[in-house]
């Protein structure tokens, strides 16, 4: 019995569209695949008149530095980045992350990979720091994030990784701390952390003078975050090298940096 060929030509076609179509198939399943393109690290935000730049990272990513490897502080964004060497490539953003001394020493508890440099701060004392109830950010081993006041942290004897004290804590278990005026007279450049939806690490800076109050709303209304700290006013800086900004002014103490 005869067999019917196809002309070469029609083979070569369909050979071709054959290739188109598994190329296509390639190109769909590739991007099911890697889904859609990751955020950019840091986004600016209005919020009731003022401005303010939010960075996102998640738990694993962030890290605590203070001293270099000598034991003498870092200070400044440009001194860590030196420091970091080649992982400096790799910063989504760094950002100032608690009260310290003159020398740049944190005032209040202070954890790097899980070795406990400053212990847990109880006592009152002056000024935002001791605005109760203050309290402490942390990473825990397992990579779990958590914004939580002094007395809970205190009682719970967390062992994290990553840890630091500041004050006062903005927003606590979705209330606004109990001591802020709606939109207060004190207006300054302020910073602080939250943990939000899905347990996201957000960091924020206004980049307005804004009150205590706005701020602490900004982290619970716009930004979904049931408990924020504040990290500090004034010295408020920012590393965002996908903004191409690296803010420098007043030497910092602690600062929490987001590394991919």
């Amino acid at each position: 019995m005869n067999k019917a060929r196809l002309p070469l030509g029609r083979i070569a076609i369909a050979a071709g569209a054959l290739a188109l179509v598994a190329l296509v198939a390639a190109f769909f399943i590739g991007r099911a695949t890697q889904g859609p393109p990751a955020p950019p690290p840091c986004v600016v935000h209005a919020f009731e008149g003022d401005v303010f730049t939010v960075c996102t990272a998640r738990p694993a990513e962030i890290r605590l530095y203070w001293e270099d490897a000598a034991g003498a502080p870092l200070r400044t964004f440009r001194a860590l980045s030196d420091f970091l060497g080649g992982d400096a490539r790799r910063v989504r953003f760094a950002m100032n992350a608690g009260m310290y001394n003159d020398a740049g020493a944190p005032i209040g508890l202070y954890v790097a990979e899980g070795r406990e440099r400053k212990a847990l701060a109880t006592r009152d004392g002056p000024g935002n720091f001791h605005l109760m109830p203050n309290g402490v950010f942390s990473i825990d081993a397992d990579g779990f994030a958590r914004v939580e006041t002094t007395a809970a942290y205190q009682v719970r004897a967390g062992e994290p990784r990553w840890a630091t004290q500041s004050g006062p804590m903005l927003v606590i278990e979705g209330e606004l701390h109990p001591a802020f005026q709606p939109d207060g007279p004190s207006k300054l450049i302020r910073n602080g952390v939250g943990v939000c939806e899905n347990g996201v690490v957000r960091a924020a800076i206004s980049e307005t003078p804004v009150s205590f109050g706005r701020f602490a709303r900004f982290f619970r209304d716009q930004l979904n975050c049931p408990n924020a700290l504040f990290l500090d006013g004034t010295v408020s800086s920012l590393w965002a090298p996908s903004l191409d900004r690296r803010d420098a002014g007043t030497p910092l103490g602690p600062m929490l940096v987001a590394i991919r």
